[in-house]
């Protein structure tokens, strides 16, 4: 009986405390993004919203969300695919590379694309005879291209990571029967290996989405020019550095837009995780 109430007890401080941690390091900073946003009235919220470089900074970031998104989803179920399913020399090689991005500061990971693309770069006289043989304008530096470049750099792991322990678990017998069937690749991969990885893989992708909307340390070495290349988090830090009052507001307000994304983003990994074991 004693032991009993001594765990209860146990049970309720660590509740306390995790719920203590919970509100000072996330609601209370949350919260005081939405009240700085809209403590000088809904004008000057909505004109925050409106204004010519925060549409300009949340094309970017769709822009840079989407193909880094569509690029890794098919390049990360390749790879879960290659790495669970076959074998082959050099696989552990492969599966420790996914993992750069997350042991590489993102600031890094834009400098190395600067010192590749940049003006010195090795790979600039083959985008120069690109440029002039096909009369283009490519550049992969400070522009577009260059943000989404490092974007599909810093979320390439996450779709892989939330794969491949799905089909590790799922093992290959299903698999070698089918094609000791007759069934052909394409085919296993559609009746079989899909299904088991769907969950994984959309588990994955709200990841990748949700870490390509707040990138800011890679982006912002590879990105120059205000209202052509900056994305909202990089809008945010102008602003907040402007440094009059109107500016600060204005940053607050532009934050939430990333709360807002933040939460909806919550939701989708909610339900999937949901549906996920329901079909478990």
């Amino acid at each position: 009986m004693k032991q009993n109430k001594q765990d209860s007890a146990m049970k309720w401080v660590l509740i306390g405390i995790s719920v203590l941690f919970f509100v000072l390091m996330l609601v209370f900073p949350l919260f005081e993004v939405l009240y700085r946003s809209l403590k000088d009235g809904w004008e000057l919220y909505s004109s925050a919203l409106v204004a010519e470089y925060t549409l300009s900074a949340l094309k970017v970031t769709l822009i840079a969300t989407v193909i880094s998104l569509l690029v890794n989803t098919f390049f990360g179920m390749v790879a879960s695919w290659l790495i669970t399913k076959f074998d082959f020399r050099g696989k552990n090689v492969l599966s420790t590379l996914i993992d750069i991005p997350f042991s590489i500061s993102p600031v890094i990971a834009g400098l190395a694309y600067i010192m590749t693309f940049g003006r010195t770069g090795w790979a600039t006289p083959v985008i120069e005879w690109v440029n002039e043989t096909f009369g283009t304008d490519i550049s992969f530096v400070f522009s577009v291209p260059g943000v989404v470049l490092v974007t599909i750099f810093v979320t390439f792991p996450f779709i892989s990571r939330e794969v491949i322990p799905v089909l590790n678990a799922a093992g290959r017998d299903e698999e070698i029967a089918a094609a000791m069937m007759g069934a052909s690749g394409f085919t296993i991969f559609r009746k079989i290996t899909f299904p088991h990885m769907k969950w994984g893989l959309l588990y994955g992708m709200i990841l990748c989405a949700a870490r390509a909307f707040g990138e800011f340390g890679a982006v912002y070495a590879v990105s120059k020019a205000r209202g052509k290349t900056f994305t909202l988090p990089l809008e945010i830090d102008a602003l907040y550095m402007a440094g009059n009052a109107d500016s600060i507001t204005q940053a607050f307000a532009v934050s939430s837009l990333l709360v807002g994304l933040a939460v909806i983003i919550l939701i989708l990994k909610n339900i999937v995780e949901y549906r996920g074991k329901q079909k478990d």
